[in-house]
């Protein structure tokens, strides 16, 4: 206990050190973030090729300019490193890793698993570790707390444990990470009063919330808010395709209304590290109590499904002009999740190259701000991105815009595409002669 009084009172002057374990989406903004408030960090990850970036003050996330690492980093106020050793340095250890889910939906947290036996291996009295991976509530406490006693440490009393849900939005210019309200629920009251005054240190503002179990389940209701809703309005598009009703004028025109009502957009699936997985972690811990989760559950399988209803819209385009799929070359616009990023994670874009492919056709992509194909845990496509000319246009037989870049010239593509199949939208209002498909 009187370690952890040691610890309060350095992070009550800002004399810590803070630790980062995982240093992609999350965890670099997130060492940024406490790096301008004057905090030293440490950075740790698995990838060499991050870890020599961060020591040429070079960043790998397009939305992070370079000139904000190499300040730090020639301060010798950040670095980074391979080696787990030396996780009993900092003071505080936030622990920012992966949480996907296994090829039957269900929670995979090896990398947590992994991470806490690191730490459990240099784990010293006087530390806080704070978990900020997204996972199904009582992760912190089932299954990381023991871990991190397995050397014979307590958690409350030798070192503070705590959740925090990440709420991280890449690219989002109006909400960095110090903008966006910190979740913050401990083990105990003293876990949870050190790693609210950790992140007061650096966020606007912070919510303490009574248990780790009540902010990894804030977390899920966040993103299956939005599950459900873009599933409304995914299955709402089909039924409006059928109908001859255009449903993103239905949205317009539902948004007038100045209450009860929030517009979502529906899309070819949904991408991002968490609407398409943290819903299953829930339904995956409610089966625990015999609950059934039918609501949450129906939600995931509609947008799913998705990118099989996009992959029959371009058949059906490509059977109007008496094409087939199978031997057809299909050049699709968009691999990041979203709009003006270069984070392609669970991009919807890879499972409809997949089932392009399985169909025969040969496809190629284009994206700007993703010019090679990462070798992902489910994908390995090794492609480069096709130049965006008039000739790489006119010669597919069908561009499928599956990513609504701004960088994008749409009446480019509109002149030289012979055929468009277009999931978000981008032609609205343009003369398109009869040559784009929505999907």
């Amino acid at each position: 206990m009187k370690q952890l009084k040691k610890l309060e009172k350095k992070v009550a002057d800002k004399s810590l050190t803070v630790g980062v374990i995982g240093l992609g989406y999350v965890g670099l903004p997130l060492s940024l973030t406490f790096l301008r408030k004057g905090v030293r960090v440490i950075g740790f990850d698995l990838d060499p090729a991050k870890i020599k970036a961060i020591a040429q003050g070079k960043s790998y996330i397009k939305h992070i300019p370079s000139h904000d690492l190499a300040e730090f980093v020639a301060k010798k106020r950040f670095s980074a490193t391979t080696d787990f050793a030396r996780l009993s340095e900092p003071d505080a250890l936030l622990i920012c890793v992966p949480t996907p889910l296994t090829k039957n939906r269900e929670p995979d947290l090896k990398y947590i698993v992994a991470t806490g036996q690191s730490i459990a291996a240099a784990l010293r009295p006087g530390q806080l570790v704070v978990l900020e991976s997204t996972t199904y509530p009582g992760t912190t406490v089932e299954v990381l707390q023991p871990i991190l006693e397995q050397g014979g440490l307590k958690a409350g009393i030798d070192f503070a444990l705590a959740f925090s849900p990440e709420r991280e939005d890449p690219g989002n210019p109006n909400f960095g990470t110090a903008d966006i309200p910190k979740v913050v629920g401990g083990i105990d009251p003293q876990s949870t009063r050190i790693a609210v005054g950790l992140y007061a240190i650096a966020m606007k503002q912070v919510v303490p919330v009574s248990s780790t179990q009540t902010a990894e389940l804030t977390k899920l209701l966040e993103n299956i808010f939005r599950s459900v809703n873009i599933a409304l309005v995914n299955e709402l598009k089909v039924l409006c395709l059928t109908m001859g009703i255009d449903v993103w004028e239905v949205i317009r025109a539902a948004s007038t209304k100045p209450f009860g009502y929030m517009p979502f957009y529906p899309g070819p699936g949904l991408g991002g590290h968490c609407i398409p997985i943290d819903p299953f972690y829930l339904t995956s811990k409610a089966r625990e109590f015999d609950i059934p989760t039918r609501f949450i559950e129906l939600a995931g399988e509609v947008n799913a499904n998705m990118p099989y209803f996009v992959v029959q819209r371009v058949m059906d385009a490509l059977n109007e002009q008496g094409k087939s799929l199978k031997g057809a070359k299909v050049l699709l616009l968009g691999v990041a999740y979203k709009k003006n990023v270069d984070d392609d994670r669970e991009s919807p874009s890879y499972k409809l190259m997949e089932i392009l492919q399985g169909k025969g056709a040969e496809v190629l992509y284009n994206d700007p701000h993703i010019p090679r194909l990462r070798a992902g845990r489910k994908y390995d496509f090794n492609l480069a991105s096709t130049r965006l000319t008039a000739k790489a246009l006119a010669s597919a037989d069908c561009v499928l815009v599956a990513t609504d870049h701004a960088a994008y010239d749409y009446d480019f593509i509109l002149k030289h595409a012979r055929l468009i199949v277009d999931t978000r939208n981008v032609f609205a209002g343009k003369d398109t002669r009869s040559k784009v498909f929505m999907a």
